[in-house]
């Protein structure tokens, strides 16, 4: 069955993620690192663990994980948790690549799903921009969050979680 990670770490879109997984009656897991507080991102209704133990994955539940300060510590959780079945929010193209590797599905938070055939070389484009910064050169970073990569989004997680579930 179909769970949803969010890589809470620095995530716009985390109100938009747990209402696709309500209305799809998907479970959720929200991992960032302890110095957030991941339950004010829930509703005092939301359940907590699975409301049919014999069945964890079915119907609505959210939880949180957190884990260490450290860099991507987050990302280890999700991927050590994920099955080919999951989908995964993250603005990180790592660990979309990692994601994608282990059979699994991933979006962005400006509504880009990952695709197995495109993820090398967004991979080789990020290495080439760290390189130039590491020299000293500048390089643009991302356009401002809009309500149009909201929208997109919503959009996108909602048909990727369809999809994931058949």
């Amino acid at each position: 069955m179909t769970k949803l990670y969010i890589d809470a770490d620095a995530c716009p879109v985390i109100r938009e993620a747990l209402a696709a997984a309500r209305a799809q009656d998907v479970p959720c897991v929200i991992a960032g690192n302890s110095t957030q507080n991941l339950e004010r991102h829930l509703r005092a209704s939301d359940p907590r663990e699975p409301q049919d133990p014999a069945h964890p994955d079915r119907g609505f539940w959210a939880s949180t994980l957190q884990v260490g300060v450290g860099a991507d510590s987050a990302d280890f959780a999700i991927v050590s948790a994920i099955t080919p079945a999951d989908v995964v929010v993250t603005q990180d193209i790592g660990l979309a690549d990692i994601v994608l590797g282990r059979g699994a599905r991933a979006i962005g938070v400006r509504g880009h799903v990952y695709n197995p055939l495109t993820i090398d070389s967004m991979m080789f484009i990020r290495h080439e921009k760290k390189k130039v910064r590491r020299a000293g050169g500048r390089t643009r970073g991302p356009a401002a969050f809009t309500d149009e990569d909201r929208e997109r989004f919503s959009h996108n997680l909602a048909r990727l979680l369809r999809e994931a579930r058949q």
